[in-house]
């Protein structure tokens, strides 16, 4: 694992930084916070105070309500630290990364036409 910090992975997909604050929240996945890979996030706009991100484990997605958890930025350090540097990317960045140093980034414009 690299040592990239959140100001770094956006220096180097040229996106403006934008953090998401310790006390705000994301939507998990269970299958993320048991390190199901790849792990895959997308990030709405700032509401509230939620981050926008949300993430989940594996290639599977859903549409279940009950998909996503609520969890504090604060609490990824133990239950989802390979996420943490990426959390600064602005709303409709996308990022799927795996155990093993994968990582692909993006923006997607449809992200923020929902």
């Amino acid at each position: 694992m690299d040592d990239l910090t959140q100001l770094d992975i956006c220096k180097k997909y040229f996106a403006d930084h934008i953090p998401s604050p310790n006390n705000f929240k994301i939507g998990i996945s269970e299958s993320a916070m048991q390190g199901e890979m790849p792990i895959n996030g997308l990030r709405h706009e700032i509401e509230g105070d939620t981050s926008g991100w949300y993430i989940w484990g594996g290639k599977a997605f859903s549409n279940d309500p009950n998909f996503f958890s609520p969890l504090h930025i604060s609490h990824l350090k133990d239950k989802c630290p390979l996420i943490i540097k990426y959390l600064a990317l602005p709303p409709g960045y996308r990022f799927l990364i795996d155990d093993k140093g994968y990582e692909d980034v993006w923006f997607d414009e449809l992200i923020l036409n929902q």
